[in-house]
């Protein structure tokens, strides 16, 4: 598992969160941290670079924010991000500096660190998505297990059990995932990894790799 840890998953210097970081070992240690993380944080964001617009809001003066759009608290939307129309922010959210919120996306209790796009018609509930990863058109994170039990990572025979009802998808630094994907409670995708459009994808997938589907997972070089 250890490829799936923060420290090979994600470049910290990538966030405004990256405190939040500070003595977990896997990302999804943190989901349910970040509500009060955010509080904490923008109330020592800088006037000069950020507004706070209504409880427990800020957005920064440089981003990108169209009139349609909806932002529930606590959340954060950093420099130069683009929140687009009819986008629609639930709440407990961090998006990074540059970072785009599509027409029709819905974000709840996310990290989406700097650059990273999720551009239309997405929804990333509990999830963490690392620097300049990507969500292709109509791609999801299911965050809720069919049954309703309890979420737990696995990795071929290796299962760590997370505790936690809502688990949806934690996305390493520049992941591309095609268009209309569902990535499923619990998901796990290593570094430079990409996935084919279409897919349904389950469990850890290495960095670096090309997702097919679930038997077959080939080398990216």
């Amino acid at each position: 598992m250890e490829q799936f840890t923060i420290e090979n998953l994600y470049s910290l210097k990538e966030t405004i969160a990256a405190s939040l970081f500070e003595g977990a070992v896997y990302p999804w240690e943190l989901l349910p941290k970040i509500s009060g993380f955010i509080v904490e944080l923008g109330n020592t964001l800088p006037e000069d670079r950020f507004t706070r617009v209504k409880e427990d809001v800020w957005i920064a003066k440089s981003a990108k924010v169209a009139p349609t759009a909806f932002i529930n608290g606590p959340a954060i939307i950093d420099e130069e991000a683009e929140v687009r129309h009819c986008a629609f922010i639930r709440g407990n959210a961090i998006v990074g500096k540059g970072a785009v919120v599509g027409n029709s996306t819905e974000l709840k209790n996310v990290i989406l660190f700097n650059k990273v796009q999720v551009p239309h018609y997405n929804y990333v509930g509990d999830s963490i998505l690392g620097f300049k990863a990507h969500m292709g058109a109509g791609s999801i994170t299911s965050n809720v297990k069919s049954d309703k039990t309890l979420v737990v990572v696995k990795n071929g025979p290796q299962k760590i059990e997370t505790g936690l009802k809502k688990f949806g998808a934690m996305l390493g630094d520049c992941v591309e995932v095609g268009c209309n994907s569902v990535l499923n409670p619990g998901t796990v995708i290593g570094r430079n990894t990409n996935v084919y459009p279409t897919s349904m994808v389950r469990g850890c997938i290495p960095a670096g790799s090309i997702y097919k589907k679930q038997a077959e997972i080939a080398e990216k070089y």
